[in-house]
C-alpha cells in the first residue's frame, strides 16, 4: 500500500458579508485529494480534507514544502505496523520534517488540510466512519463516540443592503432548520447600533432558544470590558472572541468583569497557544467555551494532544465546541465527547453543513454511518472532490 499522488485545488468562497474585521469578498480555501494504490469497490481509495472558513487556502506550502516531502518518504515509513494501513501520524511526522517550532501562522492551516485527508484515507481504509476510528484512540476517545452532537447555527454577518430585518429573518431561518441556539456578529457597528440588532433578535426568538454574539477579536480589553458591561444586561448564550486572539491579559480583563460565558480559540492555531489561553486568558471551567479548530491547527493529529493538555489542566472536554462548522468537526466531537460543533447554515458552502440525509433535530445533529468522513455523502461538495479524483 503506498500513496500515489497528492492533488490540491484552490476553491472561491466569495461573499459580500463581513465580520467586524473581515470581508469575506476573496475568501478561498484549499482542498487536496491523498490518493493511493488501494482498490476498494473498483476505486482507488482517496482521502480528502480542506481548511476551514476564515483562513485562506495554501497553495503555496502544500507544494513547496507539505506535499513533496510526504511524496519523497518511502512507503513503509508511512504504515502503521499494527493495522498495515497509512498513518495519519506517520503522515502528518513527514510533513514536518526540517519544520522549526514555533512560526505556526499559515503552515499550521495547510498541515490541517494534509491532516483532515489523512484520518478520512485512515478510516476508509478502516472500513469505519472517522467518527468510530477517532473514538477507539486511549485517553481522548470515547470507546464509541456519540450518536448526535449539540451544533449552533453562525450566521449574523453585516451585509452592505441588509439590516436589522433581514437579520431577524435569518436568525429565525435557522430556528426553523432545528436549531436552539444561533450566533450573530457585533464589533462591526457601534455599541449603540449593536445593542438594537441584540435587542431585536431577543425580542423575535422563541422561548428556548438562545443567542450568541460574536466579536471576531475586534476590541482590545477596555472596550471589550466596555461592551461586556452593556451585554450583561441580555441572557446572552456566550461572549465570544472579545479581544486579539493572543491578548489574554485583555481577555482575563473582560473574564474578571462578565459574569456570563466567553468563548474563544478560533485563532489559536497550535497546542502552546491554546495552553497559554487556558493558563493565562482568566477563563474559568465552568462556562467558558473552547473553540481551537483542527483543521486550522495542524489537524486532529495535533488536537488531540491539546485536548490530553486541557484534561491534565482540569478542563472537560465537554467545555470545547470547535470552530469551523463542517463534517470533521463534527466527528471530532462525537468521538471525543465534546460540547458540540459550529454551522453554517447556507454559508460558506459547499464547506460548511452537514450530509444530505442529516437534519438538525432540537438543536443536535446525527453523523453519516459510512467509511471516512462522509464528504462524499454531501452532494454539493461532489463537483470539487470530482476534481480532485
Amino acid at each position: 500500500m503506498k500513496i500515489t499522488d497528492i492533488r490540491h485545488i484552490t476553491v472561491p468562497i466569495e461573499s459580500e458579508m463581513a465580520n467586524a474585521f473581515i470581508n469575506f469578498s476573496k475568501m478561498d480555501v484549499s482542498v487536496l485529494a491523498i490518493e493511493t494504490d488501494e482498490i476498494r469497490d473498483g476505486q482507488k481509495v482517496i482521502g480528502y480534507g480542506f481548511n476551514s472558513n476564515g483562513r485562506y487556502a495554501q497553495p503555496g506550502i502544500l507544494s513547496h514544502r507539505v506535499v513533496p516531502r510526504v511524496l519523497e518518504q518511502d512507503s513503509k515509513n508511512l504504515i502503521n505496523p499494527e493495522t498495515g494501513h497509512l498513518d495519519p501520524a506517520l503522515i502528518w511526522k513527514a510533513a514536518m520534517v526540517n519544520e522549526k517550532p514555533g512560526g505556526h501562522g499559515d503552515r499550521a492551516v495547510a498541515l490541517g488540510i494534509l491532516d483532515m485527508a489523512s484520518w478520512d484515507l485512515a478510516a476508509k481504509l478502516a472500513g469505519k466512519p472517522v467518527q468510530n476510528l477517532m473514538a477507539e484512540i486511549p485517553g481522548v476517545g470515547l470507546g464509541k463516540p456519540l450518536e448526535k452532537v449539540w451544533v449552533y447555527a453562525a450566521g449574523g454577518y453585516y451585509y452592505p443592503d441588509r439590516g436589522t430585518d433581514a437579520l431577524v429573518e435569518e436568525m429565525l431561518n435557522y430556528v426553523g432548520m432545528g436549531y436552539r441556539t444561533v450566533k450573530m456578529k457585533i464589533g462591526g457597528a457601534s455599541l449603540e447600533e449593536d445593542i438594537q440588532r441584540i435587542e431585536a433578535v431577543l425580542d423575535a426568538l422563541p422561548e428556548g432558544v438562545t443567542l450568541a454574539v460574536d466579536a471576531n477579536g475586534r476590541f482590545d480589553g477596555a472596550e471589550a470590558v466596555r461592551y461586556g458591561n452593556a451585554l450583561g444586561n441580555y441572557p446572552l448564550h456566550w461572549y465570544e472572541e472579545p479581544t486579539d486572539p493572543l491578548d489574554f491579559e485583555g481577555l482575563k480583563m473582560v473574564a474578571d468583569s462578565y459574569e456570563g460565558p466567553l468563548a474563544t480559540g478560533e485563532n489559536l492555531l497550535s497546542r502552546g497557544e491554546a495552553n497559554n489561553l487556558v493558563l493565562y486568558g482568566g477563563l474559568r471551567k465552568d462556562r467558558d467555551v473552547l473553540q481551537m479548530d483542527s483543521a486550522l491547527s495542524y489537524g486532529f493529529t495535533e488536537y488531540q494532544k491539546t485536548l490530553a493538555d486541557l484534561k491534565e489542566k482540569g478542563w472537560d472536554a465537554g467545555r470545547c465546541v470547535p470552530h469551523g462548522g463542517h463534517q470533521f468537526n463534527l466527528a471530532i466531537a462525537a468521538a471525543c465527547g465534546l460540547g458540540g460543533s459550529e454551522s453554517y447554515p447556507g454559508i460558506f458552502e459547499p464547506f460548511g453543513g452537514f450530509a444530505d440525509s442529516i437534519d438538525v433535530v432540537d438543536g443536535h445533529v446525527g453523523l453519516p454511518d459510512i467509511p471516512g468522513i462522509g464528504l462524499e455523502a454531501k452532494s454539493s461538495l461532489a463537483p470539487i472532490l470530482a476534481k480532485l479524483s
